[in-house]
């Protein structure tokens, strides 16, 4: 298995496509059964989280957000609700580093942790339920 550590000095750090790419490997190890359900969720990496979501939630700063859904979860969206735009799970790059860093942990363990909270949200499930997930999809 592939890890990917914690940069050592002279070293770039992971790029957005870089965290991409690892959101997409951690999106496959995810159970059949909510993946099928995901299709329409758009998936973005940036940087940070913009200044209005950083205010809307009472942030003390932009690194304390790893990552965000937006959108209507699943448990309170009705048929008749009319679309504002595609669901979206962000995973913000700089916060993630941020974390990578600090802890030690392999950096895409910390990817696929930050996007199935994130999925979890879609559904509208509990921590409970997401740990119960990320349990199922460890290596």
């Amino acid at each position: 298995m592939n890890k990917t550590r914690a940069p050592t000095s002279g070293r770039t750090p992971p790029t957005l496509a870089d965290i991409e790419a690892m959101a997409e490997a951690a999106f496959a190890t995810i159970p059949a059964e909510l993946r099928q359900h995901v299709g329409n969720v758009v998936f973005r990496v940036e940087d940070f989280c913009d200044e209005e979501t950083e205010r809307e939630m009472g942030l003390h700063g932009p690194f304390d957000l790893l990552g965000l859904y937006r959108g209507v979860d699943l448990a309170r969206k009705g048929i008749h609700d009319v679309p504002h735009g595609p669901d979206m799970i962000f995973l913000y790059r700089r916060p993630i580093l941020d974390y990578w860093c600090e802890t030690g942990e392999d950096l895409a363990h910390v990817v696929r942790h930050v996007l199935i909270h994130e999925i979890g949200h879609h559904f509208g499930l509990s921590d409970d339920d997401m740990e119960a997930i990320e349990a199922r999809t460890e290596d």
